[in-house]
Parts: C-alpha cells; structure tokens; sequence
C-alpha cells in the first residue's frame, strides 16, 4: 500500500510538471511566445477548423459525431433546431452523392430543394437546402419513426484534408430559417488546421 501511494505521488508530481510546463527554466522576459493554435473541442475534425456561430450551443458528446450544436427555436417554433457535424475517418462515410441523395429522401416530397457545389476558404462544399415534411428517426441510420411537417435541412459535405466532413442543420423552417445565415458563417469560417 505504501509503494502504491509512492508511485501514485510520484505520477502526480510527473504529471503536474509536464500539464503545467514546471521545468525548472526561468521564464522569459519580453520575449516572443509561441503557441500551437488549437480549434477548441466541437470546431475541429478532418483536418479542418471553423468558428461555432455565437447563438449556438455546443451540446455534449455523441457517437459518430465530431460535434451537435443545439439552435434555439422561433418563438412560434415547438422544438429547437440541431446540426450535427459528423467525421467518420478518411475514405469513411460512403460519396459525396451518395449522401446527398439520402438526405433528399428524408423529406416527403421536399419543396424548394437546392443542391450547390463551391469553394470556401480553398476546400470543395458541397450544399443541400430542403423543406418540407421531415422523416426523424431516431439514429442518423435508422428507419423514419416520426414525420415532421414544416422542418428544414440545411446540409454541407466539406472536401477536408483528412476525409469528408458532413455538417446537417434540421429543425422547424423558421429556427432553420433564422440560423441560415449563421450556418453560411460557419461554413466561411473553415480553415486548413
């Protein structure tokens, strides 16, 4: 017990040293400080960086997900929008199309689609805007088991560094409606990490 609390303080005592940069040195005076810039948890996957619009909350972790952002509803809205930002790991995921195609049909004859290709910030979005009756189910893979009427879906597959990274706003259209031009400034706000 006693060699047990030993190696336990030692650890400690280690791993303070290295966490909290104790090595002893003097610190430097008026010198230049460098600093590895790192996206905070939530804004990073794939290579890729962006900024998480203001009004948006970073939930809790979930599986398959490298983020989920809760976007307050409308006043008229009952429920809050979402958008999920997923990364499976390079060449994971299925297409480009493959994707945008299984998006298109979670919505029962979707009006107003519209499908873009363009270059953000040097890297390949493509971007998907759909309303009408949603079909939710309760994973992202599973069967439809509730159908949404006056949802939206604002979708982008982001070409990153590392692999595809698949970012998907749904929710009431007008939450969906009010967070469309944040979701244009998270896309903008991409960079090469």
């Amino acid at each position: 017990m006693r060699m047990a609390r030993w190696f336990l303080g030692a650890f400690l005592l280690g791993w303070m040293t290295v966490t909290l940069g104790c090595s002893g040195e003097e610190p430097q005076v008026g010198g230049e400080v460098s600093s590895p810039l790192v996206a905070p948890a939530g804004q990073q996957a794939a290579g890729v960086s962006w900024t998480k619009p203001a009004r948006w909350a970073l939930m809790p972790e979930r599986p398959m997900r490298a983020a989920t952002y809760l976007i307050p509803a409308a006043s008229s809205d009952s429920e809050d929008a979402e958008c999920g930002v997923f990364f499976f790991g390079p060449g994971q995921g299925g297409s480009v199309q493959d994707n945008l195609r299984r998006w298109a049909v979670q919505f029962e004859r979707p009006r107003a689609a519209k499908q873009n290709q363009q270059v953000i910030s040097n890297f390949i979005v493509h971007t998907l805007d759909l309303a009408g009756t949603y079909l939710s189910s309760a994973g992202s893979m599973g069967p439809a088991t509730e159908r949404k009427a006056h949802f939206r879906m604002l979708a982008a597959i982001v070409e990153a560094p590392d692999g595809l990274v698949f970012f998907k706003l749904t929710g009431p259209e007008k939450a969906v409606e009010a967070a469309d031009p944040e979701f244009k400034a998270l896309l903008a706000s991409l960079k090469r990490r």
